[in-house]
Formats: structure tokens, C-alpha cells, sequence
């Protein structure tokens, strides 16, 4: 008989908060959140377990968060931070085994099937090593395969009265997968949203047992292949493996959101230009560079775009970042139309820099930037990424939300 695999999820409790409490310990027991200005179109990134008994969540527009609860603390958001953190933990992490895919900055799974002690042991001593090297709380769910470890770990945290709590480990043996899944609500399971939900609803679906209990062919005939995944995973079935290179990026992008609508394309194109810098920087930083150049735009009634284009050979500098991206806006911009809301950039198509042909030689303009960045990074790197700034970027200041969302 095949042994059961070992798989651990972990979560870092309210991360941005618990890095904020390590810079500043007033904030501990505090309702206060982390995120953007309420003035603007601030959301709420983090908050702490006192504003979330009052209702505040992550995601809320800042605004809301207020006015369910006044008195609550705004900490804006330091990015540099919380990257550090987070490369603390995973360096544990992967000192326990070489099995770990990290899912975001606060969030990991491990295959920790070869080491001999149960799961939840395995959990208590990574997440107590993990206070005493880095001072943060985490959370750790347990089971069988990825999708029993991510709910477990969500229901370890959650109090009767649906409160969150930190430094919980909550395992599941093996073979209690479904009995464990049947009482949850369909929406536990990764993939259903309300749409989903409703649709099973009408199906007389409610709950993971009722899910499991219908017929497979049943929910393929009114789900196509995606309901053979709706079968599997309501019987606690996920054969994914852990992958330690899904982390892997993809595309390497940066958008910003707006205090106010912005109609004057000198403004959007200078913004465009910061970004460029900023998606150029993390390109060099990782040794890549991309074919392809993205812009997303979204309209003051919501209506959002993408545009891409192509370009070679693959590129990882400032300026053609921003000469393709800037391409771009002017092909869709038209005087006269909605304000912009949000606009962003992106670069995706990945080749190593060690990859990437160099029969001919890059033009002038392109090497002579290359000395000048490789300098500038140097800079930024020893020093914090506001060292340096364009002199044009000190206008816009004004205007640019201070909040971004990097990809």
C-alpha cells in the first residue's frame, strides 16, 4: 500500500501587520490597518486581529474600513520590509526540505513526506523556529495532498465566532479527507466562487458531502472537464505536487491606482516612465529579461484593457520598457475619453540574461544605459530604491497614490 504523503501549508499570521508591530510595538493589540491613504482609493492590504473583529477586511477600501471602525490606525505600506521578512522565513523553510513552492510572500507548502515525525509535529517545530529567527507568527494546516493542507489551515484559524487567530497548527489524518471536507460549505474549495456556488445551488448543491455525493458524470455533463475537478477535490482528492519552481515568475509588472482620475497623458506617460524603472530594476535584479511589453489601462467607469507587443531581442532596460510601453498608450489613447483610473506595465516572455544571443551588438544608446543602470542599481540596492529618482518624477508625487501592486 502507497504511503500517504506529508503536506504541510503555511501562512504568516496578518504579515504585513506583524512586520509593521516589529518596527513599531504600539501597534500591538490596536485595531489599525495597512494599506493606502482613506483620502484616496486606499485598500486595505493587512490588518490587525482587533480591527478585524470590527469588521474591517483585507481588500476593503480604506474608506469603508474607517467608517465601520473611526478610530482605527492607518500604517502605510513599506514593501522592502516585508520582502525581507518574508525571504527569512522561506530560507527556514527550505533548510527542511527542498520540497517547498512558495504561493505568495506570506505563503508556502511543503512535502516534508520523507521526514519521519507526524505532520504536526514537523509543523510545531518549523513555526517555533520561525518566532525565534524572525519574531512573526504562522500557521500551519496538514494533510495528504495541497488542497487538505490549505482548509485545514484555514479552519485551524478560525475561532467559533469566525474570528482568526495566529500560531495554529491544525492537521488532518490520512483517510478522514472527505468526512472532514463533507459538513463545509462548497465554497471552501478552491475555484468555486458565488457563480459556481449558485450554480450548484440550483443543482441542489450546498455543502462538500452533497458535492461528493453527486454522480461524476453529473457534474461533467453540466461542468465539462472542470467538473471532474469538482469530483475529485469534494472527495479530498488533489494529486498536485508540491512544485519548488512554480514560484517562478511568469511576468514581472507594476500598476498603480489613482488618488483622482487622470485625463492628461504628460502625467500618465510620466507614469508609465516610473514604472518602466521600477519592472526594469526587478528585471536586472533576477538576472531576466522579456519579448513582451504590457500595458493594462482601466477607465474612470471601470472598463479595462491590456495591450501587448512583441520585441527583440529580449529586454531588461529602462528606457526600452518604456519606449514599447508608451507605444502602447498612445495607440489607445484618445483626448476626449474617460478619465484613466489605473495603468500599468508589464514585461512576460522570459530569457536569462545568460540565454540571450549576442551575435550583434546592442545599439549605442542601449549600452551606454546599460553602464549607467548597472551604477544606479548598485545604488539602490545598498541604499533603498528612493535613493534615486528621475527629476520628472518629483512633479507627479502630487498626484500618484502611493499604493502599487506589484505582480
Amino acid at each position: 500500500m502507497k504511503t500517504p504523503r506529508k503536506i504541510l501549508h503555511m501562512d504568516l499570521d496578518a504579515f504585513f501587520c506583524a512586520v509593521e508591530e516589529l518596527a513599531d510595538p504600539s501597534l500591538k493589540g490596536k485595531a489599525y490597518a495597512v494599506g493606502g491613504s482613506p483620502s484616496g482609493r486606499g485598500v486595505v492590504t493587512s490588518c490587525s486581529y482587533p480591527a478585524r473583529r470590527l469588521g474591517v477586511r483585507s481588500g476593503m477600501p480604506m474608506i469603508r474600513a474607517i467608517r465601520l471602525c473611526p478610530n482605527l490606525i492607518v500604517v502605510s505600506t513599506r514593501r522592502g520590509r516585508y520582502s525581507e521578512k518574508s525571504r527569512e522565513v522561506m530560507k527556514i523553510l527550505d533548510d527542511v526540505t527542498p520540497l517547498v513552492e512558495r504561493v505568495s510572500i506570506d505563503e508556502a507548502f511543503l512535502d516534508v513526506s520523507d521526514l519521519p515525525d507526524p505532520p504536526a509535529a514537523i509543523a510545531r517545530a518549523i513555526q517555533r523556529r520561525i518566532r525565534e529567527e524572525t519574531r512573526l507568527p504562522s500557521s500551519f494546516g496538514g494533510g495528504t495532498n495541497p488542497l487538505i493542507a490549505k482548509i485545514a489551515n484555514n479552519v485551524g484559524k478560525k475561532s467559533t465566532k469566525g474570528w482568526d487567530f495566529p500560531n495554529a497548527v491544525y492537521c488532518v489524518p490520512p483517510g478522514q479527507e472527505k468526512a472532514f471536507l463533507a459538513p463545509m460549505k462548497t465554497t471552501a474549495l478552491w475555484g468555486i466562487g458565488e457563480k459556481t456556488a449558485a450554480a450548484l445551488r440550483n443543482m441542489g448543491i450546498v455543502t462538500i458531502g452533497q458535492l461528493a455525493a453527486t454522480p461524476e458524470r453529473t457534474l461533467v455533463k453540466r461542468f465539462g472537464k472542470y467538473g471532474l475537478e469538482l469530483h475529485l477535490h469534494a472527495n479530498g482528492i488533489d494529486n498536485r505536487r508540491v512544485n519548488p519552481e512554480a514560484d517562478d515568475p511568469k511576468s514581472v509588472s507594476q500598476e498603480n491606482t489613482f488618488d483622482s482620475d487622470i485625463t492628461d497623458p504628460s502625467t500618465l506617460l510620466r507614469q508609465l516612465r516610473w514604472q518602466s524603472d521600477k519592472v526594469g530594476f526587478r528585471l536586472r535584479r533576477a538576472g531576466l529579461a522579456g519579448n513582451t511589453v504590457k500595458i493594462k489601462i482601466r477607465w474612470a467607469n471601470f472598463v479595462t484593457i491590456v495591450r501587448q507587443t512583441k520585441v527583440d531581442p529580449p529586454i531588461n532596460q529602462d528606457s526600452a520598457i518604456f519606449d514599447a510601453a508608451a507605444g502602447l498608450f498612445l495607440s489607445v489613447w484618445e483626448k476626449g475619453r474617460d478619465p484613466i483610473r489605473l495603468i500599468g506595465v508589464g514585461v512576460s516572455g522570459f530569457e536569462t540574461e545568460a540565454d540571450q544571443l549576442t551575435f550583434l551588438a546592442p545599439p549605442r544608446r542601449i549600452a551606454k544605459e546599460g553602464e549607467l543602470l548597472k551604477a544606479v542599481d548598485e545604488i539602490r540596492i545598498r541604499y533603498g530604491n528612493a535613493s534615486l529618482r528621475r527629476a520628472s518624477d518629483m512633479r507627479a508625487d502630487r498626484i500618484l497614490s502611493p499604493d502599487d501592486a506589484d505582480a
